[in-house]
């Protein structure tokens, strides 16, 4: 039975991970795979859950996949599992098959999780490390006179990276008649990072008391450097861990077995004389 379980989980992780893995981008460089999974389930009917929109907004709408897109590439997923698990299935014994058929459309479902889960990580990793240097360059663009909505769209047209596209994004919003205080909410909604909350709020704080933005610009700049240090530090932290598991399951087994096989080849060379136990 824990064979069967384990070549179950096998066989889901390998549908996962090659669908992690063989997720290409496409011309415009989003994933070209998503869309065919969506496609491919386009026929099939699944209500979202509820938090699948902010975790889309959150992954910067890959793809540009909707909630209902998504669902349906996870059916499609669902289904290129069951049939990756079918020639597994095929070759195994009859607990192992019924493990791998359950496993493989289990992982295919929620592999488009995995991959959104990934995104949003690299995405927030990111617009962490950019932060102070849009601040400092926000603080001076708005010191030389040009509104915050205009700088916004200055500044974040300076550069290339996630959190200067959504900055964009907000100056194109209020051009187009959108309240800063709504466009501010939705980057909230897409940047849903500690430091961007604390910007946007002591964004709304300076302009409802008066107080000089660019001040509470440089405030902010010296406390996402502190934030992103502190995240350095922790990432250092988890880090230490993973490497002694490592060492211990890996590295410190592999020199044991290298000392006992030089000990082993060391006594068969001398003879049966130097075995214990023999005259």
């Amino acid at each position: 039975m824990l064979a069967a379980l384990l070549a179950g989980a096998a066989a889901g992780l390998a549908v996962s991970g090659t669908g992690l893995v063989a997720a290409g981008r496409a011309k415009g460089g989003e994933p070209l795979l998503p869309r065919l999974l969506a496609r491919a389930g386009a026929g099939m009917q699944a209500a979202p859950p509820r938090d699948l929109e902010a975790r889309i907004a959150a992954a910067g709408r890959p793809a540009g996949l909707g909630p209902r897109e998504l669902m349906a590439a996870k059916l499609g997923a669902a289904v290129a599992g069951a049939a990756a698990a079918v020639p597994v299935a095929a070759a195994a014994p009859a607990r192992i098959a019924v493990a791998a058929l359950l496993g493989g459309p289990v992982a295919g479902f929620l592999a488009p999780d995995l991959w959104l889960a990934r995104r949003t990580r690299e995405r927030a990793s990111s617009m962490r490390r950019e932060l102070p240097a849009l601040l400092e360059l926000l603080r001076v663009t708005v010191a030389s006179g040009s509104s915050l909505a205009e700088a916004l769209g200055r500044v974040g047209a300076s550069s290339n990276g996630p959190l200067a596209a959504e900055w964009r994004t907000v100056s194109w919003q209020v051009g187009l008649g959108v309240p800063l205080d709504r466009a501010l909410e939705a980057l909230e909604r897409s940047a849903p990072l500690p430091e961007v909350h604390a910007l946007t709020a002591a964004l709304d704080r300076a302009r409802r008391h008066g107080a000089p933005i660019a001040d509470t610009l440089s405030a902010q700049a010296r406390d996402a450097r502190f934030a992103l240090a502190r995240h350095a530090r922790e990432e250092a932290a988890r880090a230490g861990p993973k490497i002694q598991l490592v060492v211990a399951l890996l590295l410190v087994p592999s020199v044991l077995l290298m000392v006992a096989a030089a000990l082993l080849a060391a006594l068969l060379g001398a003879g049966p004389q130097a075995l214990p136990g023999t005259f």
